[in-house]
């Protein structure tokens, strides 16, 4: 009765969601206005100290004598490829953001910095770069190292069910088969459902401004509306073929089609610029890392905190069920050290070369060629990449390249989501049905669509907040039980009876 009762609760809450957005888009567009202005008013401090405590957790633990601890037996080798796995991390992990903020936030920040910097100057530039280094960077991966360590240890090397609840096995005992591990899966759910929502439906907008950048197709929330189908249909076409054959090779190829665009603009752009302005953001990331992370600016700069790193940290920690998940079932083999070394360090670098790439040349077209990209920006932000590609060679191709990498990464990420939450829903089974992985597919493209008709991007950015705040309290609390479960290392089994 397990995998019923949380598919079914899970089930019939989002379903109330989603026909509260169909009779009364104003109404849910102002209730998740009102509680996610509370939420920043009041516990915005704590997603910055979670955010800070969750990377040192993760340091700390490669650093220890459990880094050694392999995530399965002993014998085990790990079952995919250094590129496949690194290729999945990042699909996973980034994708579709990647390529809608890759040069829209560095732009934004550049126009419209905190108060206590003049915009569009020198000064805004470095502030820009630096925050969509610190925003993309180490956070948010040791966000998702936690709960995927969590899950692959308590799973694999103790033989209990992928799923949340199993993590918090060492303090609750048999209790995770009752209530509180109904509670704990649900949140789970929830927080997925409205992370992924929020990831699909950026996507679908920057496919949607592409279509009528390049060919004159109306942008509105009718054609994002029908872009959503079209690729719910794509991704569902991708679950019935598999993780190993559908994941795993639309993973690889957009990390190779995304390279080829990195690449190219590396080549044909500023590239002297460009290694100026990775050099020169790593060092100041570096060097402001500690400050970054604590500072909650309650003196200047205060809405602009609100609106960028609070939005980042709670989108991260509404993500972190869906790709811990799903990392962990991709990293059964490996150890601890190599874990956290490797998707800690090998994802954040390659977002690091990302940004300094398309944020660096659309900076340069910006300062020094008279280009306003800005202004493209301030119309529409999804439209940044294309308007910076109508600058280059072959712009045409590009941004034909580019739709068709933010149109796999949309397959990519709501196929691997239908997995997890399949996964969630299934009593842990590392093979969930066709059919529950296409009821959640079907679910989580609604979320998106009545997300975006009831107030847009706002919209999709108050409700990851929210859906961020109790399962910040989960990760911390998992944190603690990881830390006991290692602790007892050589032990027996902690699978009782499920």
């Amino acid at each position: 009765m397990f995998k019923e009762k949380v598919f079914i609760i899970s089930l019939i809450i989002v379903a109330v969601f989603v026909s509260a957005g169909v009779i009364d888009p104003e109404f849910l567009d102002s209730f998740s206005s009102f509680i996610h202005g509370a939420i920043i008013a009041h516990f915005g401090w704590a997603y910055m100290l979670s955010g800070f405590f969750f990377l040192a957790f993760c340091l700390v633990l490669a650093f220890s004598k459990f880094g050694s601890i392999k995530l399965g037996k002993d014998h085990e080798k790990p079952e995919y490829t250094y590129f496949g796995w690194f290729s999945m991390l990042f699909a996973a992990g980034m994708g579709i953001g990647l390529i809608f903020w890759g040069v829209a936030e560095p732009v934004s920040h550049f126009m419209e910095p905190p108060e206590y910097i003049d915009p569009e100057t020198g000064q805004a530039a470095t502030f820009a770069m630096r925050y969509s280094f610190f925003h993309w960077g180490l956070h948010p991966w040791a966000i998702y190292i936690v709960m995927s360590l969590s899950i692959a240890y308590f799973s694999f090397r103790r033989g209990m069910p992928p799923l949340i609840s199993s993590c918090f096995y060492p303090v609750l005992g048999n209790r995770i088969y009752g209530p509180w591990g109904y509670f704990i899966d649900i949140l789970a759910v929830f927080a997925t459902i409205f992370g992924i929502a929020t990831s699909l439906g950026l996507g679908a907008m920057q496919i949607n401004s592409g279509l009528e950048h390049l060919y004159g197709l109306p942008s509105s929330n009718t054609a994002t509306l029908v872009i959503i189908l079209i690729t719910t249909v794509l991704f569902m076409i991708s679950a019935v073929i598999g993780l190993d054959k559908g994941i795993q090779t639309l993973s690889k190829s957009n990390i190779l089609l995304a390279f080829i665009l990195l690449l190219f603009m590396l080549v044909f752009g500023p590239t002297s610029y460009i290694f100026n302005v990775f050099t020169d953001t790593m060092g100041g990331y570096i060097g402001n890392v500690l400050e970054m992370s604590l500072t909650v600016n309650p003196f200047l700069g205060r809405e602009w905190y609100k609106d960028w790193t609070l939005f980042y940290w709670a989108w991260w920690i509404a993500w972190s069920p869906f790709v811990g998940i799903f990392v962990a079932r991709i990293s059964r083999g490996r150890t601890i050290r190599e874990f956290v070394s490797g998707a800690l360090l090998v994802p954040t670098l390659m977002t690091f070369v990302w940004f300094s790439v398309f944020g660096g040349a659309s900076l340069f077209l910006e300062l020094e060629m008279g280009a306003d990209i800005s202004q493209a920006v301030r119309q529409d932000v999804s439209t940044a990449l294309f308007v910076v590609f109508d600058y280059f060679p072959g712009s045409v191709i590009l941004s034909n390249a580019a739709i068709l990498l933010l149109i796999v990464f949309f397959v990519t990420s709501a196929d691997s989501a239908t997995f997890v939450l399949g996964i969630m829903t299934s009593q842990g089974s590392p093979n969930p049905t066709l059919s529950r992985k296409m009821i959640w597919g079907i679910t989580q493209s609604s979320v998106a669509a009545i997300l975006l008709v009831s107030g847009g991007l706002a919209a999709l950015q108050q409700m990851a907040i929210t859906a961020a705040l109790p399962f910040t309290f989960v990760l911390l609390f998992m944190c603690y039980n990881l830390w006991v479960g290692l602790a007892s290392e050589p032990g027996e089994s902690l699978l009782k009876r499920y």
